[in-house]
């Protein structure tokens, strides 16, 4: 476990490229409230400072990002505090930053952790990295991070992937277009190298209206839309399913929803 002295957030600069390192193995780099606040400082001041031409997110442990901090959730849903109210701003500042972003996945990533990897501009990730949209197991909806997803994905995947929950690798992953390349892990620092390469060499003003161009929305657009998904995901999140999803999550369990075998003789002896 961090002691509260340390960062969960790490950050390295060398020739242009500041690296932004999730450093909270502990719990599988998921999206505690304190995590992306330091997230959200080192995109500011990355922002802010003209040396910097390139933002890398990378992550250590084997886990890129297990989505919203369930702990964390649990304790917070009589108060109405949750984490997730932050992530929002997370996916807004990754979006919105006029210094190309690159996700770099080596592991798994789940539920928000897949918003800020289509939130980022470039995303490579190992083949055996894996992902899902776990949301809806958990008795909540995939809201918010659909912001920065639902751009990326093709729709008849979005469907599949959301509406199941299913797990899906690394070259599915790229097939419907939530990362941008995959890579055997030995090479997946020889990729980000090779972009960040090229990236550098881009004018920083050219760079920065380049990705406006590419946004699909304007900026009040996404800020609008980002408030409407974030009142979606709290309200689920604090809902009856919602605290049943994640209790059934910790406690592994199925949740109670979930249709059991003794189900079938209930309904086959209540049919006259």
């Amino acid at each position: 476990m961090s002691s509260p002295d340390s960062h969960l957030v790490r950050v390295t600069h060398a020739r242009g490229v500041t690296t932004i390192t999730l450093d909270s193995p502990h719990n599988r780099n998921a999206l505690s409230h304190r995590l992306m606040t330091e997230l959200l400082a080192a995109l500011a001041e990355a922002n802010a400072d003209d040396r910097v031409r390139v933002i890398v997110l990378d992550h250590t442990g084997p886990v890129f990002c297990s989505g919203a901090d369930l702990a964390e959730t649990a304790a917070a849903a009589k108060s109405g505090q949750m984490p997730a109210a932050l992530l929002g701003d997370v996916l807004g500042a990754v979006a919105r930053s006029a210094k190309p972003v690159v996700a770099v996945v080596r592991g798994p990533a789940r539920a928000g952790g897949l918003g800020l990897i289509a939130a980022a501009d470039l995303a490579v990730c190992t083949a055996a990295a894996t992902f899902a949209f776990t949301e809806v197991r958990l008795g909540v909806v995939p809201a918010l991070i659909s912001a920065t997803v639902l751009p990326r994905l093709a729709p008849r995947a979005a469907a599949e992937l959301y509406l199941t929950g299913d797990v899906f690798d690394g070259p599915r992953a790229a097939a419907i277009g939530l990362v941008t390349a995959t890579a055997p892990d030995d090479d997946v620092d020889a990729v980000v190298a090779r972009w960040c390469a090229s990236l550098v060499r881009g004018a920083p003003a050219s760079l920065a209206t380049t990705k406006q161009l590419l946004r699909r929305r304007p900026e009040p657009e996404l800020d609008a839309e980002l408030a409407h998904l974030s009142e979606i995901s709290l309200r689920f999140f604090g809902s009856a399913e919602g605290r049943e999803g994640v209790a059934a999550f910790r406690e592994k369990r199925d949740a109670v929803w979930v249709p059991r075998a003794d189900d079938d003789g209930a309904a086959a002896a209540a049919t006259p």
